[in-house]
């Protein structure tokens, strides 16, 4: 079993206070803030959930580490669970400025402005759920993703996949640095059978069809898989629908 440091050592006004919550309700009290943090018998030193006035918002969540000094949140979209924002800091008035920015419905763009340690994910709001704002919202998420990684492949996948329509027109996700897409939006995914593009660090790619179904070809270029994707669609494949649970 692992050894932890002592919780009173790490987070010394956290265990003064008796737990995560009541430590962020006093700091915001401090700063003139009113974060309604709620405090329970079972309230943790390490984490907390902090609600939010948007109906479309899950409560943020704040968490400490257990082996340095250092806390993050979370903050995710009610209907598919995806993070809107997210970020860590040394300074707990900051994750304090931050949940306050959540809780009263502070637009996206704005929170690293009360906070700047937040990092916004890509992803917009949909509250409407509307499905063509959802997909858009999913690939944002990916071309920020792709563009801060140190993987130029899996970045020329995702910048030339999103500039093929056919595919842009599917609600996209990964797994394993894959590229798989879905004619369902979260939070129910299709189980249609459709192409998914790998990237390898040896400057090729592949197309199968599913994740690991039939393969259909390797290419030198992003372009040339994607393309190879295209032409493996089905030809009366639409736009994306609303996933409903």
């Amino acid at each position: 079993m692992p050894t932890y440091p002592d919780p009173a050592v790490l987070y010394p006004e956290v265990a003064a206070e008796g737990s995560l919550a009541a430590a962020l309700r006093a700091i915001a009290v401090e700063q003139g803030l009113s974060v309604p943090v709620p405090v329970t018998e079972s309230s943790s030193l390490y984490g907390t959930l902090v609600p939010t006035t948007v109906p479309h918002r899950e409560e943020l969540k704040v968490s400490a580490s257990y082996v340095e000094r250092r806390w993050f949140i979370t903050g995710c979209e009610r209907d598919q669970g995806l993070a809107l924002i997210q970020g860590d800091t040394l300074d707990l008035a900051q994750v304090a400025r931050a949940a306050q920015a959540w809780h009263d419905g502070t637009p996206l763009t704005d929170i690293p402005q009360a906070a700047s340690f937040v990092e916004l994910t890509g992803r917009f709001e949909v509250p409407d759920r509307d499905p063509t704002r959802l997909v858009e919202s999913e690939w944002r998420h990916l071309l920020k993703e792709a563009a801060e990684v140190s993987w130029p492949e899996y970045h020329a996948l995702i910048e030339a996949a999103y500039a093929e329509p056919r595919l842009r027109q599917l609600y996209p996700f990964t797994s394993h640095w894959s590229l798989r897409f879905s004619t369902k939006t979260r939070p129910n995914l299709s189980r249609d059978v459709l192409v998914c593009l790998h990237p390898r660090r040896d400057k090729d790619y592949s197309v199968t069809l599913g994740y690991m179904g039939q393969d259909l070809g390797e290419t030198a270029t992003a372009e040339e898989a994607v393309s190879l994707a295209a032409r493996n669609l089905p030809a009366d494949l639409g736009s994306a629908t609303y996933g409903a649970a």
